[in-house]
């Protein structure tokens, strides 16, 4: 199938998740999670990356009736996919647990891949640990990019799990990790994982916490200046930044800082996991249509259906269906063609499965 990449052509858009998690991963997988956190006390019991053993039947068996039957009900076509984010769990363990978990969750996002060619498309985790510098990370987001084809990573700016001791996204300690990222030309979604502080629910506040810190965080500094090519998505609709846009308009004004649409909105892209529909309208109607991308987090952080509609909360494609104010052309950028533009990789990887 050859798809054209004009904007304006009359053909339905590909439609492409930014934000899809392997949630429902088959059983042993956990328990090799559980193995290796007994093997912190005793390291006697530290399992090595041989001993996970999971079948391809198992990973068909848990993709059949959860990602795979959701996107065909909801004419999802390509879901950019990584491993679960509350399972990151960055602040449990030392760089070798991290190391291994990463590599481990990776090398099963890349099987996945591989069964499913033309349903997923890889994003990697990265082995990060709480007072280390994000340096470790360079060579599993290499590996994962060079040898497995994944377009992205998911980067974590608080791995202590709500205690936010790490610096600032825009602080230097960060710069050779990004330095990586420019140069395999792949985008990173901020995107913590579980909380360990009792004040932060995991997926109703720390998540949106993280977004909203994360765009304040580059609002305050000139982060783009030294990396101008530099993408990041802010996943779950950029949590409070687009209901008070206009705060942070005039927080940079105050800051004598560019208008955000040039200083920022060139780098910083939301996607739309945004579970109702007065909330993907106030997105579209505040964030420029060339930064939304369209994302469900299919399988994720909310599973049943709505009562007050009679579909699944996440069924977002279905609300920036309903967007009246936004022409076919801007609905494209949504569903295919800006995810197409910040995934520097992905359409080598489309056309590599014959996809576009």
């Amino acid at each position: 199938m050859v798809r054209l990449a004009c904007q304006k052509c009359l053909r339905t858009p590909m439609i492409i998740d930014c934000h899809g998690h392997y949630t429902t991963a088959p059983a042993p997988l956990q328990a090799f999670r559980d193995q290796q956190l007994a093997g912190l006390t005793d390291h006697s019991k530290r399992p090595s990356i041989d001993g996970l053993k999971i079948s391809d039947d198992q990973i068909r068996h848990s993709l059949e009736n959860a990602q795979l039957k959701l996107q065909r009900e909801r004419g999802t076509d390509v879901t950019i996919f990584s491993p679960r984010a509350s399972a990151m769990a960055h602040h449990v363990g030392d760089e070798e647990t991290a190391a291994l978990w990463a590599r481990v969750c990776n090398d099963l996002i890349h099987r996945v891949c591989t069964l499913y060619p033309k349903n997923f498309v890889g994003v990697c985790q990265l082995p990060q640990v709480p007072g280390v510098a994000p340096t470790n990370c360079v060579a599993e987001l290499e590996r994962c990019v060079k040898e497995l084809g994944f377009v992205g990573c998911n980067l974590n700016p608080d791995p202590s799990g709500g205690h936010w001791k790490e610096p600032p996204l825009t602080d230097h300690w960060w710069y050779p990790f990004y330095e990586k990222m420019c140069e395999l030309d792949v985008p990173a979604m901020v995107h913590v994982s579980a909380s360990c502080n009792p004040a932060f629910h995991a997926t109703g506040a720390h998540y949106i916490n993280a977004d909203t810190t994360a765009f304040m965080q580059f609002l305050t500094a000139d982060l783009f200046k030294d990396f101008p090519t530099l993408k990041f998505i802010i996943p779950h609709g950029g949590g409070a930044v687009p209901y008070h846009w206009g705060r942070y308009r005039g927080l940079a004004q105050d800051m004598k800082k560019p208008p955000l649409p040039d200083y920022l909105l060139k780098n910083v892209f939301f996607d739309t996991c945004v579970y109702h529909l007065p909330g993907v309208e106030l997105l579209a109607k505040v964030i420029p249509v060339d930064n939304i991308i369209f994302g469900s987090e299919m399988v994720g952080a909310v599973r049943g259906i709505d009562p007050e509609t009679g579909h699944y909360f996440d069924d977002t494609k279905r609300y920036v269906d309903q967007l009246t104010t936004l022409s076919a052309d801007a609905k494209f950028k949504i569903f295919e063609g800006n995810a197409r533009r910040v995934f520097g990789r992905l359409d080598g990887v489309l056309k590599q499965r014959g996809l576009i």
